[in-house]
């Protein structure tokens, strides 16, 4: 409260009083109208870099994180990923049964063998060199033959009454098996449901007429028995002699992406063999939509169903390499054929320590992929058997045989 000798004196401080006011009045003033105009002009500015941003945007990311405009490709210049497709019945139905295969545990054999199955038009020249391979592990191995043109004279008693038999015909003679028809696919199929008909079974082999072992019999079924995967030929070719083959018809249960390469002639752990055997939706994709003169294009099942197939359901039970040694060095349609001037030691011990698998795309690059053949993690030979030997090498071939096998 105010003294009131001050009260008195009104006359006297009012006027000084309202005076100072009218100046503070003023000076608030100034400053309230500059502050608009600045806020103005920001806000103005900030307008037009968003309106400039959003229909003209630049190729940064932070840009397109920022502003949802339509020439955006969404966040980081990607287009976000689409959510998983809905699988099909028939694909679910495969993938159960698949799962429930490979989620069951092999039975346990006492006495576990491994099935040579020969895919072979008619006699099969190396009978003899088997049987030396053979001798002396009559307990850990069986022997199937499929002959597609004439019933094969056998010479070696490991052969004798071990051709493949069928409630159709009691002998499959003149099952037509053409090089690169879904036939081929066919017969491998036959093979392995005959050889799963012996519970003792635990590792299928599939070799041709020109196949010979190249190492011990001992070496061999070490190195099948004690792995758990199936050597299975598998990469990516991006050239017309790989991808260029698909053929958009197998979709949606194949996609293009998915589409592999691989040799036809493989080693397989039992249970993938019974779950080639349980499949029928990819095998009937590719028998309908993989074969020669389709659309202008050549495409073989017994190099991509397999491979496709396999990659697809169990990718890390996979070796991605075959066992079995193939020369495609000269770059024909077919490998090389080796001639008994061709067999030297020196040729077999080569071709026994050789421990990456090599891949040649056939785009225009002619890429060579190179990966090491990896055998329970460790480092080893790549190779258990080869092909293509025309049968006069047989002699040849059984005299260097004791020599060459040995580790």
């Amino acid at each position: 409260m105010l003294p009131s000798t001050q009260l008195k004196k009104g006359g006297a401080w009012r006027p000084q009083l309202f005076k100072d006011i009218m100046v503070m009045s003023k000076s608030r003033s100034r400053s309230q109208m500059k502050r608009p105009r600045w806020i103005i002009a920001l806000v103005c500015i900030l307008c037009v870099f968003l309106i400039t941003a959003y229909f003209y945007p630049s190729e940064s990311s932070t840009t397109c994180y920022l502003f949802s405009s339509p020439n955006c490709d969404g966040i980081f210049g990607k287009t976000p990923p689409s959510p998983a497709r809905e699988l099909t019945d028939d694909e679910t139905a495969s993938s159960v049964v698949v799962k429930e295969i490979l989620n069951t545990p092999p039975l346990q054999s006492k006495n576990p063998k491994i099935a040579f199955m020969f895919l072979t038009p008619g006699t099969l020249p190396f009978e003899e060199l088997w049987e030396n391979f053979f001798q002396g592990h009559e307990d850990k191995f069986s022997v199937y033959v499929h002959a597609s043109k004439q019933k094969p004279i056998h010479v070696s008693r490991y052969f004798v009454d071990r051709d493949i038999h069928s409630e159709q015909m009691p002998l499959i003679i003149n099952y037509q098996v053409v090089w690169g028809k879904f036939s081929m696919v066919e017969a491998e199929k036959r093979l392995l449901a005959n050889a799963l008909l012996d519970p003792d079974n635990q590792h299928f082999v599939l070799l041709s007429d020109s196949c010979i072992p190249l190492h011990s019999f001992d070496y061999v079924y070490n190195y099948l028995m004690y792995t758990n995967v199936s050597f299975i030929d598998c990469f990516v070719d991006p050239g017309p002699h790989g991808t260029g083959r698909y053929a958009e018809q197998m979709m949606p249960e194949v996609e293009k992406h998915e589409f592999r390469k691989g040799s036809q002639w493989f080693t397989m752990k039992r249970q993938h063999a019974i779950v080639m055997m349980a499949d029928s939706l990819y095998y009937t994709k590719f028998k309908l939509h993989c074969r020669p003169n389709m659309d202008g294009r050549n495409c073989y099942s017994d190099e991509h169903y397999l491979p496709t197939f396999f990659r697809m359901k169990d990718p890390a039970g996979l070796a991605n390499w075959s066992v079995t040694f193939v020369d495609w060095s000269e770059g024909k349609w077919h490998p090389r054929a080796f001639r008994t001037q061709d067999v030297t030691y020196d040729l077999l011990r080569n071709i026994t320590s050789i421990a990456d698998s090599t891949h040649v795309t056939s785009d225009a690059t002619k890429t060579v992929l190179r990966t090491p053949c990896l055998w329970n993690g460790m480092k080893r030979p790549c190779f258990l058997f080869a092909r293509k030997f025309y049968p006069e090498t047989l002699g040849k071939l059984i005299h260097l045989f004791s020599n060459y096998t040995k580790v």
